[in-house]
């Protein structure tokens, strides 16, 4: 019996982590789409390029789940990129990816896109940082 069960949760454990990868790839795709749809190819020509940086933030609309996409007035709809150099004076550089004027003037619906994308990178990025310390383990 107990041989059964260890079975089934071998076979759900590897659904859960097929879902995972799933999600992933169709993250990706939709992320790159609006990486076109919003002009971030203007300024990073190669996708795969927006994986260097550390991070990427959005000012002028919430990111928190509570108000997600909510518009802060006054601010201005901006997505900012961090790189680091470990060699540079100053190791920090924050790099603008896309203006979009002020939030409040901006189209809600490409508002939306642009709070989608950010959201879409640090759901790929997780997943390579995942990667990243999974092969750091394999060597223990």
């Amino acid at each position: 019996m107990s041989s059964a069960l260890d079975r089934l949760k071998n076979l759900t454990d590897k659904i859960a982590i097929s879902n995972y990868e799933l999600a992933r790839k169709e993250n990706k795709e939709r992320l790159k789409e609006l990486y076109k749809e919003i002009g971030i190819d203007q300024k990073v020509q190669s996708f795969e390029d927006l994986f260097l940086f550390k991070a990427i933030n959005l000012s002028g609309a919430s990111l928190q789940a509570e108000d997600l996409g909510a518009i802060k007035e006054g601010r201005y709809l901006q997505i900012l990129a961090i790189s680091y150099d470990k060699e540079a004076k100053v190791k920090t550089k924050n790099i603008s990816l896309g203006y979009f004027g002020r939030a409040e003037n901006v189209e809600p619906a490409f508002k939306d896109k642009v709070v989608e994308f950010i959201i879409r990178y640090r759901f790929e990025k997780s997943f390579m940082t995942l990667e990243h310390y999974h092969i750091m383990l394999e060597t223990f």
